[in-house]
């Protein structure tokens, strides 16, 4: 390609076949950065819990560690939004994955020295990787064809299937890596972790390039005068500003976060539930991975679904998995039970309706030039309003139990649904 990305107007743009050809690069790369980035996450996810409960001795303050990690993500989002507005994509996402490598440091850190308060601030920085993986989705459709924005997006988020499944079965070995260097046999997942992430900086670094969003920023302001050509805006305010503004990407964004909010209580509390009933770490992690399968294994279904029916539909499917998926799960019993393999997977799958149908909504609504910052301020939205989810959910099963966060969730969820038929006619379609 004789352009590169970050030539944001000083010379003539990509033609039509090179555009094509950058996109579906830049699809392959964010494919495999999120791979290696799967793996990260869920290794330190299907832990967080039970390390929390085993340090403080309090299954009250086990939602912490996920919740710290839901809430440093979304903070996180904040610098990453403008980094990416300054510099591109290339450069948020690398840094992002190198702040959650320094967190799963941490993580292990506090294991061995048997710290609550340095696991949190661990699991806060560990938070950065879901930002990198949140963000990438968007990355995937900046130089995308509209009627492809929703296959496109789904493709990338399903990438995290590959190695969010295996993250959570690599506890068994982890546990024996721990064995070998002498740390405690949790801390092992971290370890996992922190390669993950290095390596998908890398892959990121490496090879996407020329940026998509330089990119895009290049074909917009093409042919316009240089003192005529709008500043790129980073901030989150803007960004919120820009949601309230606009009917499609609130909807879009109030999808996303409702979505994220059922399947983060209701998840982060299952290992807790599970261990109630003498389940085994291994049976807890084929459970979270089968969550995860159905999170990310069938997103490009959801990606042609909105593009061939609109997003407003998907997000209603959405939301009727995961009201029967949080029935299920609230009517189970502790331990291992086949209801509750079946709800977790549920959970995931309505929540890839609703994130894949809500971030088509956002990308469809946004401008380019304001594309980082309402991204970024949606991402904070969904990430601080799951945060407390999870920090309430502990409190919730601690003191009222399981079965009450299940309905609790289905509650939202259903509110969601309403929200979408109600006020989601006017939205244009994505």
């Amino acid at each position: 390609m004789t352009h590169t990305a970050d030539q944001t107007g000083t010379s003539s743009p990509p033609l039509p076949a090179e555009i094509h050809s950058l996109q579906t690069r830049t699809v392959g790369t964010l494919m495999s950065s999120q791979v290696l980035g799967g793996v990260g996450v869920a290794s330190g996810i299907a832990v967080a819990a039970l390390m929390a409960a085993d340090i403080s001795g309090r299954d009250d303050l086990s939602g912490l560690a996920n919740t710290t990690q839901v809430l440093g993500g979304a903070l996180i989002t904040i610098p990453i939004a403008a980094l990416m507005a300054a510099r591109g994509r290339r450069a948020g996402l690398v840094t992002a994955y190198l702040i959650g490598t320094v967190g799963a440091g941490l993580a292990i850190t506090a294991a061995v020295l048997g710290s609550f308060w340095l696991l949190l601030l661990g699991t806060a920085l560990f938070g950065a990787s879901t930002t990198a993986n949140s963000q990438a989705r968007y990355a995937a459709v900046d130089l995308a064809p509209p009627r492809r924005r929703g296959r496109h997006l789904s493709l990338v988020v399903w990438a995290t299937t590959i190695g969010s499944v295996l993250g959570p079965n690599l506890l068994g070995p982890a546990k024996a890596v721990s064995d070998v260097i002498g740390i405690p046999p949790l801390a092992g997942a971290w370890l996992f972790s922190a390669a993950g992430f290095l390596v998908a900086a890398a892959v990121v670094s490496l090879f996407l390039r020329p940026d998509p969003l330089l990119t895009a920023r290049a074909l917009a302001h093409h042919g316009q005068p240089t003192g005529q050509r709008v500043a790129q805006r980073g901030s989150v305010v803007h960004g919120a500003r820009a949601i309230l503004a606009s009917p499609t990407i609130a909807l879009g964004t109030l999808a996303i976060t409702s979505g994220h909010i059922v399947m983060v209580a209701v998840m982060v509390m299952t290992p807790i539930h599970m261990s109630h009933g003498h389940a085994e770490v291994e049976v807890i992690g084929f459970v979270i991975s089968m969550h995860i399968l159905g999170m990310y294994g069938l997103s490009p279904v959801a990606g042609y679904l909105t593009d061939r029916w609109g997003s407003r539909p998907v997000i209603l499917v959405g939301v009727l998995l995961q009201v029967t998926a949080c029935v299920l799960a609230a009517t189970s019993q502790a331990g291992w039970s086949v209801g509750l393999l079946i709800a977790l997977f549920l959970l995931g799958l309505g929540w890839s309706c609703t994130m894949v149908a809500g971030s088509g909504l956002i990308a469809a609504g946004s401008q380019v030039e304001d594309r980082a910052s309402v991204q970024g301020a949606s991402d904070l939205t969904m990430g601080l309003s799951a945060a407390a989810a999870g920090a309430l959910a502990g409190v919730v099963v601690q003191y009222l139990g399981y079965d009450w966060l299940g309905g609790a969730a289905a509650l939202v969820a259903l509110a969601l649904g309403v929200y979408t038929v109600v006020a989601g006619r006017g939205t244009q379609r994505a």
